[in-house]
Formats: C-alpha cells, sequence, structure tokens
C-alpha cells in the first residue's frame, strides 16, 4: 500500500533557523498585530504561530531586530475579540494577522485603513469581507484553507468510514460565519445522501459534554466536526468525548487527528500560517490588501488514524486507506 508522506508545520523550535539572503534593510522596525484564538501556550497555538513566524524569517524579518509581533488571543472565547482588536488599533500596528472570518470581521469593524491578513479565511466572499477572491478590494486579504466542496466530501468519507449510518452529528459554532456556511453544505450532501443530519451547536466549552450526551440519547452514527479555534483549543476533549461515546468523526483540522481523531480530511492549517508571511511581507513594502488575490487551497490531504479505528471496532475499506496521504498506525 502506497502512502504518500506528510510534511507537518514548522514547530517554533525552527526560529533558531539562518536568516534568508533577502533581509530587510537595517533602520526600519515594523510591528505586527496577531488577534487569535489560540494562545501560545497551547502547543498547537505555538506551532501555528511558529509556522507564520518562521515564514517571516525566511523573508528576512526577525523579532527584536526589524518587527515587533504584538499578540492578543480570544481563548476561544471570541466576544472578547472587539477589545483585542481595539488594543491592536491603538498601538498602531503595521498590519493585522487574523486566523479565521470572524476575527477579520472584527478587525474590520475596528479599521478600515489597517491592513489584515487572514491565515485561515474560510468564505471571505460569502461572509462579505471582500469584494471577490481576485480583486479583494478593502483592507482584507490571505489565504484560505477551505474549499466549497470541502463538507460535502466530508459527510461522503463519514459514509464510507460507516456503512449504513442514517443519523450524522455535525458539531458547529454558530458564532464562527463558516460554519454557518459549511453546515448548509452538509445538509445538502445529507439530503443526497438520504442522510438525516443533527447540528449540534457550541457556543462555549461547556457546550460539548451536552452535545455528546444528546448523540449517544439519539443513536448518531458517525460526527462531523467543523473548523473554528474553539475546537482546536479543546481538540483533546472533543476527541475523548467521541472516542468515550464510541462516535466515528471526520474532522476538518489536521490537529484533531494528531491528538487522537479518526480521519481528518482537508488543506493544512500549517502551511497556510507559513504561507501568510509572503502576504505581510508585499505589504509592508507597500501593495495594498485591495489588489492582492486571496489564495485558494490547491492541496487536500486525507489523514487516517488506524490506531483509533481499531479502538472503535471499526475497519476501513482497502479502497479508502489507498486514498489516504497518511496511514498512523
Amino acid at each position: 500500500m502506497e502512502r504518500r508522506t506528510f510534511i507537518s508545520g514548522m514547530t517554533l523550535g525552527l526560529l533558531a533557523a539562518p536568516l534568508a539572503a533577502g533581509a530587510q534593510t537595517a533602520g526600519k522596525t515594523y510591528r505586527i498585530g496577531i488577534l487569535g484564538n489560540v494562545p501560545l501556550t497551547d502547543p498547537e497555538g505555538a506551532t501555528l504561530w511558529g509556522a507564520f513566524i518562521q515564514g517571516l524569517r525566511e523573508l528576512g524579518y526577525v523579532e527584536g531586530q526589524n518587527v515587533t509581533i504584538e499578540h492578543r488571543s480570544s481563548e476561544g472565547h471570541y466576544e472578547r475579540l472587539p477589545a483585542l482588536a481595539g488594543d491592536l488599533v491603538r498601538l498602531k500596528v503595521d498590519v493585522i494577522v487574523v486566523p479565521a472570518d470572524q476575527n477579520a470581521r472584527v478587525a474590520q469593524q475596528a479599521t478600515r485603513t489597517i491592513p489584515i491578513v487572514g491565515a485561515g479565511l474560510g468564505d471571505p466572499t460569502g461572509t462579505g469581507l471582500v469584494a471577490s477572491l481576485a480583486h479583494p478590494g478593502g483592507n482584507v486579504t490571505g489565504v484560505s484553507f477551505i474549499s466549497s466542496e470541502q463538507a460535502g466530501k466530508e459527510i461522503e468519507l463519514l459514509t464510507e468510514i460507516v456503512p449504513g449510518v442514517s443519523r450524522v452529528a455535525v458539531l458547529s459554532n454558530p458564532t464562527n460565519p463558516i460554519n454557518r456556511v459549511l453546515l448548509r453544505e452538509a445538509n445538502a450532501a445529507a439530503r443526497s445522501l438520504r442522510l438525516h443530519l443533527q447540528a449540534s451547536e457550541i457556543r462555549e466549552p461547556d457546550d460539548l459534554g451536552r452535545a455528546f450526551a444528546a448523540m449517544t440519547r439519539e443513536r448518531v452514527g458517525a460526527l462531523l466536526v467543523l473548523p473554528d479555534g474553539m475546537f482546536l483549543l479543546h481538540r483533546a476533549r472533543i476527541v475523548d468525548l467521541a472516542a468515550k461515546r464510541r462516535v466515528p468523526a471526520v474532522y476538518a483540522l489536521r490537529e484533531h487527528v494528531d491528538a487522537g481523531g479518526l480521519v481528518f480530511y482537508g488543506a493544512s492549517l500549517r502551511d497556510g500560517f507559513r504561507r501568510v508571511a509572503t502576504y505581510v511581507d508585499k505589504i509592508l513594502k507597500g501593495a495594498k490588501p485591495a489588489d492582492l488575490p486571496i489564495e485558494q487551497p490547491t492541496k487536500f490531504e486525507l489523514v487516517i488514524n488506524l490506531k483509533t479505528a481499531k479502538a472503535l471496532g471499526l475497519t476501513i475499506p482497502p479502497s479508502l486507506l489507498q486514498r489516504a496521504d497518511q496511514v498512523i498506525e
């Protein structure tokens, strides 16, 4: 069985790498604001933002030398974002980097002049952040990591993993605009496959236990977990609840499978965080975000955790294993 090797994102330990040849001219110190959801104290938060910082370093920007980074995190509490965005605006940062659509929206409400760059945008046109992907037209640009067909493909994967499944739960955060978009796509896919879809809304971490208890009561056969900063921050708990309730799950973020989840399908969030450094570089050199097309994902990965499958008593179809980019044993 052929298995393509998954190359993981950079960690903060890589920040010791040598500077790129095209280092910035000495004398100018830029200030970059980060309006995030996962703090640097979280290992995945450190890895994701470390990938961005490594990307900056490769372009010649070194924290403490020619760039200052102001990091603010909601820690999964999105109601904190407006105050944090206002703080970055008062600091007069040169650019604000965000991980998702809702962060970009809050930052845009705080400023229409400071450039905003998204490292993990979902549906920036559908949520009204930009006029178009090719010509954003405002002060928001960046990298998207969600495709319009992703949720449908993930629902199809669940039907392959759990043959005969009739009820599928979707873990979504209704305050996250991209979750609302993906939920509509998941519903459309479920209807075509004659599945009953149950939306489990998670507005705060305390909702997780109740949602999984409801899945057991209603005999849900499989679960789709949509991409969300709160879900990333609480990935270990979500994976543990899915294991205890014996619910096979497909995740839209690779980090859940790294934490022991069953299946991941999607684009690499870590790659997006690293690539977004090129946008920041162009903006600091004078480019306008309105003129920088939003990059769309071109590579989607399928990762299957066989150890988790065995614990759930599942036999993954050989055809699915052959399609996997990585099989974790």
